[in-house]
């Protein structure tokens, strides 16, 4: 399988470093926000449907187990029919036309990803689709990804790491490990410089690709420019400074300022701008009320405050904290890094004590002296302090049924002060009542046309986001500046 096109990319590099921050609490792998043999809320399958028996193919396997990692498959008839529409004028037009059957998988994932099996299966997150503006855009995203299976990049990769592992591990035996270490450096960067080659060598058969099969070359840089401000106000809603446009010697994907170039100049060399389909009213039509964020059966996250009904508890953050939702885990940020949150939950037999869990390891540098039981709404619980390396914990085990959810809080200097906001965050977790779940629903895209003299700032008011709504309205429409808007153009938004 090729980790391919955007799993790496700038676009989710604030999400990645929120799992990297994660680490450091050294939680065991089982924990999940998950609990074993519950079913998701649009699992029921029709009593009609029938039953069959057959073993799975190993590209089956691959294709199901990649879908289980990124929330399961969503469906929306409207939206994959107009993708495989265009999947089908890509594979006519790609460099080995006729040689594989592509067909697409929505991915039921808020984050912005895309990859594809050599076996033909391209699957695309609803994130993603929730990004792109028209047909063009979309139809480089999924190029790109023909172009890495065309140019056979999975097993061009796959040789340089044997070769990699066998160069550094003779310098280690022959040498000294110090040696061999320097060695394994020299190729991480070597592979690092590979698989941005491979990503630009992508772009570029996937914008060939699309000006062959009718649409506009120039959708490629205009779904890249998109990507990269979606970096951007990512990192600026955690604190950060965004580094989209800073080099990286080991990272994989190239910085997105020097893909969008390169995908202006190769599209400048097919045509002049405007020539090509884009087809932006039957795309957005295509994904008109699709599901926008976090999954029901995930839970929601509302600014500070998280709810799983399903699972039946509610939470809400310290101040300045922005989170992060999964089907594994609760994730939260704070002052660019400097203070981080991880919430799950992990099985723990009914006769074990808390105070007995706590101490089992799960956590590194635990300070036994500060364990202490303790009730959080009439919840048994047990609190407690550990400190890593540079990191200083404030931790939580809190029992609710059959499951022991767990809190953690990582500061680099956890002053009083912290501390405090950390007890009083964990003091917020709670059963649900019958109103945090009548409070809160799903979010949808919802596509609206623009009234005569209608402006940007009136329609990200009605959007049902908290955080920096008009900046959101302009990021999804692809939309440089605020003002007027083109009456009667359709446009994005998210509602309730």
């Amino acid at each position: 399988m090729r980790d391919v096109g955007l799993r790496r990319s700038k676009s989710v590099t604030v999400a990645r470093r929120l799992a990297a921050l994660s680490l450091v609490f050294a939680l065991a792998a089982c924990a999940s926000l998950e609990r074993v043999g519950v079913p998701p809320l649009t699992s029921a399958v029709p009593v009609e449907a029938p039953k069959t028996l057959a073993i799975d193919s190993p590209a089956s396997l691959e294709a199901k187990r990649l879908a289980a990692t990124f929330g399961g498959e969503y469906r929306a008839p409207a939206a994959e029919a107009y993708l495989n529409a265009i999947l089908e004028k890509l594979a006519q037009a790609s460099e080995t036309p006729g040689e594989t059957v592509y067909k697409v998988t929505i991915l039921n994932s808020p984050v912005i990803n895309a990859f594809a099996l050599p076996s033909g299966n391209l699957f695309v997150t609803r994130g993603l689709l929730a990004l792109a503006n028209d047909s063009a855009e979309i139809a480089a995203v999924m190029a790109h990804e023909i172009g890495h299976i065309t140019a056979r990049h999975a097993y061009a990769r796959a040789e340089r790491e044997k070769e990699a592992a066998v160069v550094s591990q003779a310098a280690s035996v022959i040498q000294s490990r110090q040696k061999g270490e320097e060695v394994e450096a020299s190729k991480k960067q070597t592979l690092a410089g590979f698989s941005r080659q491979q990503e630009l060598e992508a772009d570029g058969i996937g914008i060939r690709t699309i000006a062959r099969a009718g649409f506009d070359p120039y959708g490629a840089s205009r779904f890249l420019t998109s990507l990269g401000r979606s970096t951007s106000l990512r990192a600026a809603l955690v604190g950060q400074k965004s580094s989209a446009d800073k080099p990286d010697m080991l990272s994989t994907h190239p910085s997105t300022p020097e893909r969008v170039a390169q995908a202006v100049a190769a599209a400048r060399q097919i045509s002049g701008p405007g020539i090509g389909a884009r087809d932006r009213a039957g795309y957005l039509a295509s994904i008109d009320g699709m599901m926008f964020g976090d999954d029901p059966a995930d839970g929601y996250v509302r600014g500070r405050k998280f709810v799983h009904p399903r699972l039946g508890f509610a939470f809400v953050a310290p101040e300045g904290f922005v989170l992060e939702n999964s089907a594994h885990a609760l994730l939260g940020i704070r002052n660019g890094g400097s203070e981080a949150l991880r919430l799950d939950s992990t099985a723990v037999p009914a006769g074990t004590p808390l105070e007995t869990y706590i101490g089992s390891g799960w956590i590194d540098g635990l300070i036994q002296s500060s364990v202490e039981s303790t009730e959080i709404n009439r919840l048994p619980a047990v609190m407690a302090t550990a400190r890593a390396g540079e990191w200083n914990f404030r931790l939580a085990a809190i029992r609710k049924g059959e499951d022991v959810y767990r809190l953690i809080f990582a500061a680099r200097a956890l002053t009083s002060e912290a501390d405090g906001r950390f007890k009083a965050a964990i003091a917020s977790f709670r059963p649900t009542t019958p109103q945090d779940t009548s409070d809160l629903k799903p979010l949808h895209i919802a596509i609206v046309k623009a009234a005569p003299g209608e402006r940007a700032e009136e329609l990200a008011r009605k959007m049902a986001l908290a955080d920096r709504p008009l900046e959101h309205f302009l990021l999804l429409n692809g939309l440089e500046a605020a003002g007027p808007l083109s009456a009667g153009e359709s446009y994005k938004t998210v509602v309730e």
